[in-house]
């Protein structure tokens, strides 16, 4: 299938920056704009409808994911809820954590002083994750699922394994460079705590983003908050003691209404057919820049690959890149692109003539 119509890409530009930021789908764009219409009409009970129209938003999120809909809450983005659930965990917790992670997930643990161990990305990274964790004995893992940086993707039964090995390893997890590519069950995943903003592969512009707990990690944060008194105000007497610190305040429903609606589209297409597609292109990505030896050997030697590629050129080229009508983004040692619904082969041999050009 063709997907291009459903995005406005211009002509004389080919959009690869993804893991920067994902393009809306034209349904999104149409929703927003009747939104915000009927939104400023002060006729409208629109307003008067947030906290049902939330909770909408919340089982489509829920529904995406296979999580609980009691155990999945909206949020402004990934690093908001993140902080949140490490200030809720005792402070004595010992965590490990990959190098060259993403600043929101390695920075809070080092700004609040906790004490980790840092593990290398290498090639047999889940290795060396597993070996760390039977000789430290830690309390919480946490990791992406695919690196911003280099693009490597941890194989997803790596944590049904640990959660089986370790029952009571806390299994924190970054899904914004992944989720939106590819079917996920997250019930089933061995993760404990998914969080994801929506912004990047999921095409739902900035402001929302989502946190899911598994069963086990939402029992122990209640349990840490025995003692708390429920809110008794009106407003508020439907919400737990928990969801008073993912939830606290008010939230943009035209934010979070995108999240649904380009979910909405996501699940009209199928994940599976996104898969398919995206990986039928990128399969022509890999195989041209192995070919011009413009892959990290991390990722190269690796069987499975995301469809976040770090090409490896002087990022110093990214300016004419650019001119070229190239949507990417230094990152690393190299340029960094991304292959989603709205790319085709095309696109790739249009950027790889680029690179012939600029050698």
């Amino acid at each position: 299938m063709h997907f291009k119509p459903h995005f406005n890409i211009a002509d004389d530009i080919t959009y690869l920056n993804t893991p920067g930021n994902g393009l809306l789908p034209k349904d999104s764009l149409n929703w927003r704009q009747e939104w915000e219409q009927e939104f400023f009409d002060s006729r409208t009970d629109l307003r008067d409808k947030q906290v049902d129209f939330l909770a909408n938003v919340k089982k489509t999120v829920a529904s995406f994911f296979t999580s609980h809909v009691e155990n999945t809450y909206l949020l402004p983005n990934f690093s908001f809820g993140y902080s949140t659930l490490i200030d809720l965990l005792p402070r004595d917790f010992r965590y490990v954590v990959l190098a060259d992670e993403y600043p929101s997930l390695q920075y809070p643990i080092i700004s609040r002083g906790l004490e980790h161990i840092t593990v290398p990305v290498t090639v047999d990274v889940e290795e060396k994750l597993e070996a760390e964790i039977q000789r430290s004995h830690p309390d919480v893992l946490i990791l992406s699922l695919v690196q911003y940086i280099s693009g490597l993707k941890i194989n997803l039964d790596f944590f049904k394994r640990i959660k089986q090995a370790y029952p009571d390893l806390v299994i924190i997890a970054d899904g914004t460079q992944f989720l939106g590519t590819e079917p996920f069950n997250f019930q089933e995943s061995g993760i404990d705590a998914l969080g994801g903003s929506g912004y990047k592969w999921l095409l739902s512009g900035f402001g929302n983003g989502f946190m899911l707990l598994s069963e086990k990690l939402r029992s122990l944060l209640e349990d840490l908050l025995i003692g708390r008194p429920k809110p008794t105000v009106a407003m508020w007497q439907h919400k737990s003691v928990l969801d008073t610190f993912f939830e606290p305040g008010h939230q943009d429903n035209l934010s979070h209404g995108t999240l649904q609606k380009s979910m909405q589209w996501i699940q009209s297409i199928g994940l599976d057919t996104i898969q398919a597609h995206n990986r039928s292109v990128s399969e022509e990505a890999y195989k041209l820049f192995a070919e011009r030896n413009l892959l990290l050997p991390i990722i190269q030697e690796r069987s499975e690959k995301s469809f976040l590629i770090n090409v490896q050129v002087d990022p110093a080229c990214y300016p004419h890149i650019q001119q070229m009508g190239i949507k990417c983004f230094p990152r690393g040692t190299g340029i960094r692109i991304g292959i989603h619904v709205y790319n085709d082969i095309a696109d790739i041999h249009r950027f790889v003539n680029i690179l012939e050009s600029i050698k």
